[in-house]
């Protein structure tokens, strides 16, 4: 086997692999939201998509109050997962009979970052 820099190259291969996958996971994971510049930012884009109009955060509209489902799925593996993909595709039927319209106007990401800013008011 070939050396690199005095090493095995699989070793040096396996070495930047792991960083690669490390600086992928690092760009696809989205923290939850702490400070309240972030939760004023979030809060704004959700009123851009439109959102709020169906939605509050501490009310229910006509449709749960986000603070509500933050509650429900406080906890649960996967959740923002399942609520960025309710978000971007609608659903039917979680919260009683209005559905839940499929958002076209989310950019891809903006349902994971609403997602995990819902999932922290659990918190509050």
């Amino acid at each position: 086997m070939k050396e690199f820099a005095g090493k095995p190259a699989k070793a040096v291969i396996g070495a930047w692999l792991m960083v690669a996958a490390s600086a992928a996971i690092a760009q696809t994971s989205v923290p939850p939201t702490t400070d309240a510049q972030d939760a004023q930012s979030m809060e704004k884009l959700a009123r851009e998509r439109n959102c709020m109009t169906c939605h509050a955060t501490d009310r229910t509209l006509l449709a749960p109050s986000y603070r509500d489902i933050a509650k429900r799925y406080a906890g649960r593996p996967g959740a923002a997962t399942e609520l960025a993909r309710s978000m971007a595709d609608g659903s039917r039927g979680k919260w009683g009979s209005i559905p839940m319209p499929a958002s076209p106007q989310l950019a891809p990401g903006e349902a994971n970052r609403l997602a995990h800013w819902i999932l922290g008011l659990a918190r509050h």
